[in-house]
């Protein structure tokens, strides 16, 4: 649903998809959510992290390394960035200015059958901003993801943008 609830996460994988370049270099972590970006629009610059979880953010931040010269967007989930939370500290470490972090967080491990992960428990993008992100965000509607999502890519990054959506 649409407006100051909580939002689906298909509905914000469609948001986020509408707002992706076709000059962004896409790399979408594994499980239900890279098959919503499939489902949302497949495109030539999307790379589908299949088989080993956590490591969207890894081979973001590599991306993001060897490709200055381009924008390079995670889109990951709350599980994910729990199974690799280091990388988090070697993204900021390294000021990658052309690397942006989305993180759809609905506190379950969707593809294994729904097992709680602890991501409600805390603030992940704080956790973020700590390890050296320079701008993080919290959206939890779909108006505020809406709004995030307008300049999301204008400013210089690390950045991440966690979106709460429901489980």
């Amino acid at each position: 649903m649409k407006g100051a609830t909580k939002m689906k996460r298909f509905d914000a994988v469609k948001l986020v998809h509408e707002h992706l370049r076709d000059d962004h270099l896409v790399v979408i972590c594994n499980g239900m959510i890279g098959r919503e970006v499939w489902t949302a629009g497949d495109r030539p610059n999307h790379f589908y992290m299949i088989g080993s979880m956590g490591l969207g953010s890894s081979i973001g931040m590599g991306l993001a390394q060897t490709k200055e010269e381009s924008d390079v967007v995670v889109i990951d989930g709350d599980g994910n960035v729990l199974m690799n939370m280091g990388t988090l500290g070697n993204i900021g470490a390294a000021k990658l200015e052309n690397l942006y972090h989305i993180v759809l967080d609905n506190s379950v491990h969707d593809s294994t059958g729904g097992q709680k992960t602890i991501a409600d428990t805390f603030a992940l993008e704080e956790v973020a901003k700590v390890c050296g992100y320079k701008r993080v965000e919290l959206a939890k509607t779909w108006d505020e993801l809406k709004r995030k999502l307008e300049h999301f890519f204008d400013e210089p990054g690390p950045a991440m943008l966690r979106v709460v959506v429901e489980p």
